[in-house]
């Protein structure tokens, strides 16, 4: 096993914070992470061993050593639901069910997008980790909608950099509780692991830069549709923003969405849902589209929420 020694100083923001915390928002490992590193004596703080509970000083320098576990293995399986938009020599667009994730990972034991591509005989882009070979963008197990996979070398440089410099066009619809005020807006708020729950996030000081813009298309009695342009990608984003709005996605009990209104809806995921991706073909430089239509979960729960009205 390798080992992966990463070396900052602590910012001001987080001066004065424990360090699991600290390294959370650093380097992007979850507190649990963070206190097994500790435990296994490979965090130093300018050069001393630490507690997990000890407090960091803005300008120390945590040093950390993150071993780097085997790639994960990518079994090819035929996933029901799957759907294939668009294919060509560089690229295959995918529309993404629910309950799938893009690529393996710890802890996920259920279908995959590249399993999917690969147990249908498609031939992928062999950049990236092993287990995200292709991937240049994700969406979450419980949204879903249309996303990109590499098929080429090229596909996948051009397209990983039109992603990193923020030139694709990524569209979501969202029905969310109550009416935001403003109807039409943007969220600018950073965000970065939740502090008191590994598998959530929430805006924070001192974590990543993120951008939401939304405007309502319906506004009805419980609930109100928005489409979402995303300007950055963190994981999670719209959920955290519209949760901050005090309007979290319907059904997304996760981050505060009301249970009693999610079962009447017939919702047992957020209603979140990735209707439209455009960007420059990386072969051609032509602008492409690509949609994908509601599935039956969600439709139908608009269409409670519009009766409801």
């Amino acid at each position: 096993m390798t080992v992966d020694l990463r070396t900052l100083p602590v910012p001001e923001s987080l001066d004065g914070e424990r360090v699991d915390v600290a390294m959370s928002q650093l380097f992007g490992v979850s507190r649990s992470k963070a206190a097994d590193l500790i435990a296994g004596d490979r965090v130093r703080l300018d050069g001393s061993p630490v507690a997990k509970s000890e407090r960091v000083l803005a300008g120390a320098v945590l040093e950390v050593e993150i071993p780097q576990e085997s790639p994960l293995e990518v079994v090819p399986e035929i996933v029901e639901g799957i759907g294939i938009i668009y294919d060509d020599d560089s690229i295959v667009v995918i529309d993404k069910p629910v309950g799938v994730a893009v690529h393996p990972s710890p802890g996920w034991r259920g279908p995959t997008v590249v399993g999917h591509l690969a147990g249908a005989g498609f031939r992928i882009s062999t950049s990236g980790a092993k287990e995200r070979e292709g991937i240049v963008q994700r969406l979450d197990v419980g949204t879903s909608g249309v996303m990109v996979v590499c098929k080429s070398e090229h596909a996948y440089s051009v397209l990983k950099n039109a992603f990193r410099q923020r030139t694709v066009d990524k569209t979501y619809h969202a029905l969310v509780q109550g009416h935001p005020d403003p109807l039409s807006g943007t969220v600018d708020a950073p965000l970065g692991r939740h502090p008191g729950a590994d598998y959530k996030f929430a805006v924070i000081d001192g974590g990543r830069p993120s951008v939401t813009h939304y405007e309502t298309l319906e506004a009805h009695r419980f609930a109100s549709l928005l489409e979402v342009h995303l300007e950055t990608g963190r994981t999670h984003q719209i959920r955290v923003h519209m949760s901050a709005l005090k309007h979290p996605c319907c059904g997304d009990l996760t981050y505060g969405a009301d249970p009693v209104l999610a079962r009447r809806l017939g919702l047992t995921r957020q209603w979140l849902h990735a209707v439209r991706l455009g960007f420059e073909h990386p072969d051609s430089g032509e602008y492409v589209e690509f949609e994908s239509s509601y599935p039956a979960d969600l439709q139908h729960a608009l269409d409670v929420v519009r009766d409801l009205d």
